[in-house]
């Protein structure tokens, strides 16, 4: 008999739960017999400890078992004597053992490799046979846990220490989690650039003009980013940003200046929405509608070479995608400043507009600077639109309804299908994505460094 994943967690919280149920109604029965001035902690913290010890072990011990499991089946597996007629290849041993346990996971009806029918029983048994082995040690360690923690409990005990150092633990672990991924994806990059760059010169990817890699072919002239760099700055950081800053920057100042407040609460909602569409919608609708569009318009004013897919449709759609990274920004840093500015100026018989322009805009300013770097940092990591609706044609060409392509966007390329690790072409994904999180990371801080003075001048 095997039992599940789920179900065998399900069993070991539902037996904890019954463990917090014993020790809070054990501290209780303490409160009665001895008074509640002699109890420490709460009997809540009492049936906290009982179940924390209840459940930690046996999760702990199931995470172990689940990564080592696996490998103590395919060795049962291996000793069987149906094991003797595996191929010596190590690629089919393993493409037939795999057809094996996927058929004994029923993931598959049947197996494209004859041979692969005979593991299914041995694959079955040993699954079972571990698997029973992991859900009894799993029971056995809550028992043990339950009643270790049970026994400890006393009128005086420290309950609520005890449990409140486990959770500063658990968000230690967690926060740590957090850290060791990000230095973990750093270093990925980093290792992985490092063989690029032992492949092709740093200096003429930065600056090489010609960018056509190929697998097998690790020519220096064929790996040069600056067209690449050039389509990110071009739909990114010019096109977007002429959609975004304008429109997010007078919503805001509608929104927090004009409107009623009725209509304020309707519009900012309404307008925050468009940060929560999905990118692969917007670069439907680019692709689809915007493009089309803009490329007959360029035919109709005589502009050559206008193309279906365009740095234009890309980047104006992107910029409707970040106007509410731009106007949530404004609004904040425009309701943050003072309200005494904004009366000083009009008892000197400013008008309203005039205010706005000359106070509370400059005033606004570094939060509002802070919120358009943060929308660049944003727009330079799309993929989706640009993949969509500007194409992948590495030019070098300010003609904005030409195809051009990003950083992202070559990344996916790169990446996607079958590719050899081992190869330069493929390497340089990880070099292009290097150099991207080093730009979007000196955005943010230069962003977040200007948002913090600006909240210190009015703090």
């Amino acid at each position: 008999m095997t039992i599940s994943g789920p179900a065998l967690l399900f069993l070991v919280l539902g037996l904890g739960l019954v463990g917090w149920l014993t020790g809070r109604a054990r501290a209780r029965a303490f409160a009665t017999s001895q008074g509640r001035q002699a109890l420490h902690s709460l009997p809540s913290y009492h049936g906290w400890y009982v179940a924390l010890w209840a459940i930690v072990p046996p999760l702990v011990f199931l995470a172990v078992w689940t990564a080592l499991s696996p490998g103590l089946v395919t060795e049962a597996v291996l000793s069987t004597p149906a094991a003797q007629g595996l191929p010596a290849d190590g690629f089919s041993r393993s493409a037939i053992l795999g057809e094996a346990r996927s058929i004994a996971l029923g993931q598959l009806d049947a197996g494209f490799n004859p041979q692969a029918q005979a593991f299914v029983a041995p694959y079955r048994e040993a699954m079972a046979h571990y698997s029973m082995l992991g859900a009894v040690a799993a029971l056995l360690l809550l028992f043990a846990g339950w009643a270790f923690g049970y026994t400890r409990l006393k009128a005086n005990f420290r309950a609520r220490t005890r449990v409140e150092r486990v959770v500063m633990a658990l968000l230690l672990i967690a926060s740590l989690i957090a850290i060791l991924t990000t230095i973990g994806i750093v270093l990925s990059l980093v290792f992985e650039s490092a063989r690029f760059f032992g492949m092709v010169s740093p200096i003429a990817f930065l600056t090489g003009t010609n960018w056509n890699p190929s697998s097998g072919n690790v020519d220096p002239d064929l790996f040069g980013a600056i067209p690449l760099f050039w389509g990110t700055i071009l739909i990114g950081a010019i096109i977007a940003m002429l959609v975004a800053i304008p429109l997010g920057l007078m919503s805001a100042i509608y929104l927090t200046q004009y409107a009623h407040s009725n209509v304020r609460a309707w519009m900012k909602p309404i307008l925050e929405i468009l940060a929560g569409v999905p990118t692969v919608v917007y670069g439907y609708f680019a692709a689809l509608t915007v493009a089309p569009a803009l490329r007959d318009f360029a035919v109709m004013i005589g502009i050559p070479q206008a193309s279906s897919e365009s740095a234009m449709a890309a980047g104006i759609v992107m910029g409707v995608m970040i106007i509410p990274f731009v106007s949530s920004m404004a609004d904040d840093s425009i309701n943050a400043v003072p309200q005494s500015m904004r009366d000083g100026s009009l008892a000197m018989g400013s008008t309203k507009s005039e205010t706005i322009k000359q106070v509370i805009l400059p005033a606004a300013l570094p939060g509002v600077v802070g919120g358009v770097l943060l929308a660049v940092s944003r727009a330079i990591g799309e993929t989706m639109i640009v993949v969509m609706a500007a194409g992948l044609s590495a030019n070098m060409t300010a003609n904005p309804f030409a195809s051009v392509t990003t950083v992202t966007a070559q990344i996916v390329k790169l990446l996607t299908g079958d590719q050899e690790f081992d190869s330069a072409k493929t390497l340089a994904a990880f070099a292009l994505g290097l150099v991207l999180f080093i730009v979007t990371l000196l955005l943010n801080i230069v962003a977040l460094r200007v948002v913090k003075k600006y909240r210190e001048a009015y703090e």
